[in-house]
């Protein structure tokens, strides 16, 4: 059995290796055709996301700021008027609140009255679901390497598969020197219909059988490629930091 995380290779014709497509690594995960095992969990840290500069106070000033009359104009009726404004409870809310100034029959409008259109709750519940918005931290990334890695080790964390940044990176950069579009057209897995893509070189049914879920169904897409991978490493090898040479 090879030592762990390396497996011996035939040695290969030095003319055949230089036809290998530019940034791919010489190796690739390839498929025991055995089921899909997550290992147990292994702390990992990642530094913390950046989270939206839109505070609370903002979120409510502009719920606030929401109209609460609104003038007659010729044309109008209070059912149009009560769309328009999303006053809840439709038009006949907006007679209850409005009865004073309409008059009996709610059919009738005058031109240039001023209804009250309720949205002081409409206001007070807008800034008040604003505000719990604003107040929770949101996650980005950085559409690079850095970031695929990050939202790939939050992804990881979720799912109790092992790995830290640094065997990830290193492992990518061996692989693909970074390029997530990455394929190795010459090996025996690209003979065989299956060669190895994206950013740790996975070939289709190891990507499939460790595709983690809440992640994208394609193979090139960075982060699904970074987070099955260390699944399949985590399986075989008990983690990517394990891994420091061939597959």
């Amino acid at each position: 059995m090879p030592a762990k995380g390396k497996h011996r290779r035939p040695k290969q014709n030095p003319i055949t290796r230089k036809l290998a497509l530019a940034g791919t690594g010489g190796a690739a995960l390839t498929l025991p055709l055995i089921s899909a095992t997550t290992a147990g969990a292994v702390g990992t840290s990642a530094p913390a996301a950046a989270v939206t500069s839109v505070t609370a106070a903002t979120a409510v000033n502009a719920a606030a700021a929401l109209p609460t009359t609104y003038s007659v104009v010729v044309g109008d009726t209070l059912s149009e008027i009560a769309a328009d404004h999303s006053v809840s409870g439709g038009w006949k809310q907006l007679y209850e609140v409005n009865r004073a100034v309409v008059g009996d029959n709610p059919s009738v409008i005058r031109p240039g009255i001023k209804l009250t259109l309720g949205a002081q709750e409409k206001a007070a519940t807008a800034a008040k679901s604003a505000a719990k918005t604003a107040a929770k931290p949101a996650s980005a990334y950085s559409n690079n390497l850095d970031g695929w890695i990050r939202e790939s080790l939050d992804v990881m964390a979720k799912h109790g598969i092992p790995g830290s940044y640094n065997g990830i990176h290193r492992n990518v950069m061996r692989e693909s020197s970074g390029n997530p579009k990455a394929i190795n057209l010459w090996d025996i897995n690209a003979r065989n219909g299956i060669p190895s893509k994206g950013l740790l070189q996975v070939i289709d049914p190891t990507f499939k059988a460790y595709h983690v879920p809440g992640t994208s169904l394609d193979s090139y897409d960075p982060v699904a490629n970074i987070t099955a991978a260390c699944n399949y490493a985590a399986a075989r090898y008990g983690s990517i930091d394990n891994v420091n040479g061939a597959y």
